[in-house]
């Protein structure tokens, strides 16, 4: 074989490497996550703990994830029948444009619909080695430290090109397909990977005449009308957490 055939074979071996690699990653599809709270953790107050009971101690609940490499909305599923204890923790609904690095929100608080548009949030993430698997896919371990006192753990994997994850998470080389405070207080995990084109069209929340406000001016809004109480301080930093 002459140096011209082997440089011909050379990148032809280097083109089909690159794409079976590429027929192995997803680049578009719906993520089903399962959300743990720990009520006890969320609601310090005796009297609170007492209320709610031993028996609804950890409430579940089910989110989608829709993404393409542009586009990513967030929704929960709906819930069939009552739940008594649905004002205990937020649902929100988030889509964000992965390419403008804009996002769209829907904050659930206390019943009522708050609007966000502002541009995506950007976190500073440390990738470990630590792996571990979640459903068949391979997943590495990120740190986000929040503050002093509170770090967020997620879980990624790059089988999954999209920089997605839940609620507003991005910014890792890879969709989260885990998501957990450092006590365990809240675990978000995916339970079904699908692959699928989305319609953005049909799914996307709209706008509309709904009146929007930057994450900080929200912040700002909720503080001075119930920051004064501590635990509503709290309540209030961990809503813009997510």
């Amino acid at each position: 074989m002459n140096l011209i055939s082997r440089i011909k074979t050379f990148f032809l071996l280097v083109l089909l490497s690159i794409s079976f690699a590429s027929q192995g990653q997803i680049t578009a599809g719906k993520i089903t996550y399962e959300r743990k709270t720990n009520l006890f953790k969320r609601f310090k107050d005796p009297n609170m703990v007492k209320w709610i009971g031993e028996k609804n101690k950890t409430k579940i609940e089910s989110f989608e994830l829709y993404f393409n490499d542009s586009l990513s909305v967030f929704v929960p599923v709906e819930v069939v029948g009552k739940d008594e204890l649905s004002w205990t923790t937020n649902k929100n609904t988030v889509s964000q444009n992965l390419k403008q690095g804009t996002r769209f929100s829907i904050l659930n608080v206390w019943g009522e619909n708050l609007y966000v548009q502002d541009s995506t949030v950007k976190r500073e993430w440390k990738i470990t080695e630590s792996k571990r698997k979640i459903g068949k896919y391979e997943c590495r371990k990120a740190i986000w430290v929040v503050n002093d006192s509170t770090r967020i753990y997620a879980w990624f994997s790059d089988e999954i090109i999209p920089s997605v994850g839940p609620e507003t998470f991005t910014g890792l080389p890879g969709a989260i397909l885990g998501v957990a405070t450092e006590d365990g207080g809240v675990i978000y995990f995916a339970k079904t990977v699908e692959v699928l084109t989305p319609n953005f069209e049909e799914i996307s929340p709209k706008v509309g005449k709904n009146k929007t406000l930057t994450a900080e001016e929200l912040r700002a809004k909720l503080v001075k009308q119930f920051g004064s109480r501590p635990e509503m301080k709290e309540y209030i930093e961990d809503l813009f957490m997510w």
